[in-house]
């Protein structure tokens, strides 16, 4: 069998699982939502709330990682625990995007008005009491909390051979979120806590958790490390494109807010990397009152944009590198590098 052919295989084994991943999670979305509408119309709002969201998108990108992992080691496509597995991680991923809308006071996400913008719309139709903002904002952070509650339902199907790295993964994604949320009122320049950060939110939590836990179900603990390696460098490299993204790209083609972490006082990696290597950015950064205008033309300026490109071709071979001698199925060694670059490399 060529290479050609067995990457093909490969490739045709993870597109029937994740579509078994979706069918999977959209059937429980739809029972759920009419358990809830038999004992009140209003009581499955956040189950719609959770599916419309899920609908309107999103790369799969944290399944994706798990069923590769679970093929890559050996793991029997017909075994469903680790559809369950895929299908907790991406519930995890809209629970943190619907509460990071909140944080981040976003109105768009995937191109719909976020969660909470949708809720506050609806106070202010139906003139109900209170504050809409706040109305929509608990609704959401509700909602996040439902689909977290769904995670964990699901994960259990493939304990308990993941328990430790499930609880970690979830650990990993608070304490990023805790970080990130107070670097970005610190607003100090500090490229170790910025790596830190995308380490856990991006590192761990988009690539190197899933890989492992697919691994994990199909009884292949010995990736841990290999995985560990890959994912965290690759991690890196996810995380400075949607830097990139956010500072280059438009809201049309991101279906989020461009600019947005700029805005927010986001210490992203890449302008905790910035400050570090650029005096007038530092200096910008650091003077009371500046402008997200001011700040990004700066940032252009510094010709940081470039360094970063190279340093995420750099972070690309070194995820292959760390795959390289890993006893995995074949293709899978050239199909995780492909995936590398398709992380990295991503318009959206």
């Amino acid at each position: 069998m060529s290479a050609a052919t067995v990457i093909d295989s490969v490739r045709d084994t993870r597109i029937q699982m994740m579509d078994l991943v979706e069918k999977t999670a959209f059937e429980f979305l739809d029972k759920e939502y009419k358990r809830w509408y038999e004992l009140d119309s209003e009581a499955a709002s956040t189950v719609e709330a959770i599916a419309d969201f899920m609908r309107a998108g999103g790369k799969r990108i944290r399944p994706k990682f798990c069923i590769s992992g679970f093929l890559a080691g050996g793991g029997n496509p017909r075994d469903k625990s680790v559809i369950s597995a895929a299908v907790a991680l991406e519930f995890l991923h809209a629970s943190a995007l619907i509460h990071d809308d909140v944080f981040d006071e976003s109105a768009l996400r995937r191109g719909a008005p976020t969660v909470h913008e949708n809720y506050a719309a609806r106070h202010i139709a139906g003139d109900w009491r209170g504050d809409p903002r706040r109305f929509g904002e608990s609704m959401a952070i509700l909602a996040g909390d439902l689909a977290l509650v769904y995670a964990d339902l699901f994960m259990a199907d493939a304990m308990p051979a993941v328990t430790t790295a499930w609880s970690d993964l979830r650990a990993e994604l608070m304490v990023g979120q805790h970080l990130d949320v107070m670097a970005a009122a610190r607003f100090a320049g500090d490229p170790q806590l910025s790596r830190t950060i995308a380490q856990l939110k991006s590192g761990n939590y988009t690539i190197h958790r899933p890989l492992l836990i697919g691994a994990l179900v199909a009884g292949r603990p010995d990736l841990s490390e290999p995985f560990e390696s890959y994912g965290l460098v690759v991690g890196e490299a996810f995380q400075l494109r949607d830097d990139l993204l956010d500072m280059f790209g438009d809201t049309d083609t991101l279906g989020k807010p461009a600019q947005l972490d700029i805005e927010r006082h986001k210490m992203t990696l890449l302008l905790s990397l910035a400050i570090e290597r650029d005096s007038a950015v530092r200096s910008v950064v650091e003077t009371p009152g500046t402008s997200a205008e001011l700040l990004l033309k700066t940032l252009v300026e510094s010709g940081m944009a470039d360094e970063v490109e190279r340093h995420i071709g750099e972070l690309v071979d070194a995820g292959g590198a760390a795959i390289a001698y890993t006893d995995i199925e074949p293709g899978w060694r050239d199909e995780l590098i492909e995936m590398a670059h398709e992380v990295a490399y991503r318009n959206t």
